[in-house]
């Protein structure tokens, strides 16, 4: 008997994409500081700066935020130790540093932390396998050797850790399907492939990856509907529209799927009375999934008004090429 595939239905009509209504989105999120969703959700505030600057840049409005206020913040957000923490009086992270230091290359104003701190604290993350830690409690994962890896290089400081061994680590944790996983024997994830080409992307070292086997592992993550899920059996999400399509860009495979059935997904994942994108049609927008709504179209480059992203750094291309940051990529 055949099995059903779990997918979703799009609507009948399929909005064009919502610029203006996603600026307002983004630029009102966060202004009312009592709102409920803005509390519970203060644990993710660094990223979700980022998140939403990135997103007002690629619409060519980062002006639309208070840009002093946001330097500030993330000045208040590094600890003692050189991490940055998600929000004022939490505990650093390495996630939460690399989404600062994002934000701070977007702005050309590192001058606002300690450089050679955040430096220190980023290398003692780094364990005696070339895996990291996300901070002082030990939980080792294939993101945290990605943030690291791309804080480090967005400093200009890769050479201060040990680039071979990390290397060697996320290598450790490739399957048998092309694919890795957060840890060596873990499962293959969209997610965490995106983390460990990134991490082999800006180290050189594209050539360990089979990437005619990774790449149709990724390819067969789209669904009837045009949508991509993380992992098989999984439902279609507007964040994997990301993190599939940029492992395919850096593989040079971009070319294997179905970009017209993805943008319509895409595209049907927006609210169209109040702008922002939902991980599905229908559902709460946020932040989160606006942005890889938004880099997903540009790199489908379906919209010229959308700034290029950088496949590997999820950041507009103009500031890697202002940086002098050259991540590889395959050839078709």
């Amino acid at each position: 008997m055949a099995t059903l595939v779990k997918d979703v239905q799009l609507p009948k009509k399929i909005p064009k994409l919502l610029l203006a209504k996603h600026t307002a989105f983004i630029a009102a999120y966060g202004k009312n500081k009592d709102d409920y969703m803005y509390c519970m959700t203060e644990h993710l505030r660094m990223s979700g700066i980022y998140w939403g600057l990135t997103a007002l840049d690629l619409m060519g409005n980062l002006d639309e935020t208070n840009k002093d206020e946001v330097l500030e913040f993330i000045g208040k957000c590094q600890s003692d130790c050189g991490g940055i923490s998600p929000s004022i009086n939490h505990d650093p992270h390495l996630l939460y540093t690399l989404s600062a230091v994002q934000v701070l290359c977007m702005y050309d104003a590192l001058d606002v932390i300690d450089v050679d701190k955040v430096v220190k604290y980023v290398k003692e993350r780094m364990q005696p396998d070339g895996s990291f830690t996300g901070d002082n409690w030990g939980e080792v994962d294939t993101r945290f050797s990605f943030c690291a890896v791309a804080t480090l290089s967005l400093l200009g400081k890769l050479d201060e850790i040990n680039v071979e061994k990390a290397v060697e680590f996320v290598k450790s944790c490739m399957n048998f399907d092309g694919g890795f996983g957060s840890r060596p024997g873990s499962e293959s994830h969209a997610g965490l492939i995106y983390c460990c080409l990134g991490l082999l992307s800006i180290t050189g070292h594209l050539h360990l990856v089979d990437a005619d086997r990774l790449g149709w592992w990724l390819c067969e993550r789209q669904l009837p509907s045009g949508g991509l899920n993380g992992r098989p059996e999984k439902l279609p999400d507007v964040c994997y529209s990301w993190w599939v399509l940029s492992s395919l860009t850096i593989l040079g495979k971009l070319h294997w799927i179905d970009k017209n059935k993805l943008l319509e997904f895409v595209l049907a994942c927006q609210d169209t009375e109040t702008g922002g994108f939902s991980d599905r049609p229908g559902d709460m927008v946020d932040p989160f999934h606006t942005l890889f709504g938004l880099t997903a179209v540009s790199l489908l480059e379906a919209d010229s008004k959308l700034k290029p992203i950088n496949p590997t750094y999820c950041m507009p291309e103009y500031i890697i090429e202002r940086l002098g940051i050259k991540p590889t990529k395959l050839e078709r």
